[in-house]
């Protein structure tokens, strides 16, 4: 059988290949720490699984629209309203299997074959695949520590051709946990516009984020500065629905049709009881907990980011959202690949390659995930110690 070139082209997703690894060293005996994984060990709010359990006894699952509940499309939009101070029209908003097929769905209406796109490096791996799959010529622009492992203004301007078509952000970023500045992505998108290149921005991890904007309970959305942008985001990640695949979309008003036809044609809906429970999100109980999950992750952060400390590993940019640490590992002697491949195998602790996340410094960075509770979380940093005073 002829395997398409697409397919051919596909890297492995290196985190959830040290996660099957660490499954067989799991069922050989042998208690792996998993930091390899943006996964938070909460689950869902309480209400939302109540919710789940109520509707699976007596509701009828048909499909839903293939925009989505109608109900839950107004809660979402609501949210940007609570959290955001922005008033959101809610027929912009497109609920999706997950934000990957909220991707899949901006990438198919914006992408032609042979656009150049431009993406920072490091970046998440699968946004760029989506891409790619689409036929975008990717272009990764090189960052570092001076510029939070984030684009710029200056870098955007620098690679910027003749055949640029768009860019992807994502702030705060998976794998650095680093956040663009407001000023400066709003910034970034007025060059994209007025160089008529459309703008995606990945907000997956954005009421992660520590600094809160304007007196409201995150950093503001790229909306509020650029309303034709196209926003990304998730169920999984503050409201820890990892599994639950449900995630939305928020585009420009004339998107929505085309948006709508795409997930016709690719997915038909989004699950029909995962969206009908992600209505108990919205309420305050749910938002209560969510905030104070928040704090717990920043507790973590803190508690990592000494540990590594301690152990002579630094983190060249700490972190102000999401739930990842970006190490460097150079001083350890060993590649990105061996760091992760040794610890694995003789620490039973599972880490990230940077290779995962680009080529700028990926043989020198390992992420690592503290989205594992308190007690994983010492039990790994305890293990790695011992691993990195060995390989000294």
């Amino acid at each position: 059988m002829k395997i398409s070139q697409r397919a051919q082209a596909i890297t492995p997703f290196l985190a959830m290949e040290f996660g099957k690894r660490a499954a067989e060293l799991e069922a050989a005996g042998h208690r792996v720490i998993r930091l390899n994984l943006g996964e938070p060990d909460f689950g869902a709010p309480p209400a939302v699984r109540a919710e789940l359990q109520r509707i699976a006894l007596d509701t009828a699952m048909p499909y839903t629209g293939a925009l989505g509940l109608p109900a839950l499309r107004e809660a979402i939009a609501g949210f940007y309203q609570q959290a955001h101070g922005l008033s959101l029209n809610p027929e912009r908003v497109v609920v999706t299997a997950g934000a990957s097929a909220a991707l899949l769905l901006v990438t198919a209406a914006l992408v032609d074959p042979g656009d150049e796109v431009l993406v920072g490096d490091p970046s998440y791996p699968c946004n760029r695949q989506f891409l790619s799959g689409f036929g975008a010529d990717v272009r990764l622009v090189p960052t570092d520590a001076s510029s939070r492992f984030q684009l710029d203004l200056g870098a955007v301007q620098r690679h910027w051709s003749a055949r640029t078509r768009g860019l992807m952000i994502a702030t705060p970023s998976n794998p650095t946990g680093t956040s663009v500045p407001p000023a400066e992505l709003a910034a970034i998108c007025d060059w994209a516009r007025a160089h008529g290149a459309w703008r995606i921005v990945d907000e997956i991890y954005l009421n992660l984020s520590d600094a809160p904007g304007d007196g409201h309970a995150a950093p503001p959305t790229i909306l509020a500065s650029d309303p034709g942008a196209c926003v990304i985001n998730s169920f999984s990640k503050y409201f820890g629905m990892t599994g639950w695949r449900l995630g939305w979309a928020v585009v420009p008003e004339d998107m929505v049709p085309v948006m709508e036809r795409l997930a016709q044609n690719y997915y038909i809906c989004a699950s029909t009881p995962a969206q009908m429970a992600a209505l108990a999100c919205f309420t305050p109980e749910s938002i209560a907990v969510c905030e104070a999950r928040k704090q717990e992750f920043a507790e973590r952060r803190a508690l990592v980011l000494r540990g590594l400390a301690d152990m002579g590993l630094p983190v060249p940019v700490p972190p102000d959202g999401a739930f990842y640490v970006y190490i460097d590992i150079s001083a350890s002697g060993l590649d990105a690949m061996q760091f992760c491949e040794q610890a694995l195998q003789e620490a039973h602790v599972a880490l990230t390659p940077g290779y995962d996340f680009g080529q700028c410094g990926a043989k020198a960075h390992v992420r690592l995930s503290y989205a594992a509770s308190k007690d994983d979380l010492n039990e790994g940093l305890r293990r790695l110690a011992g691993f990195v005073q060995g390989v000294r």
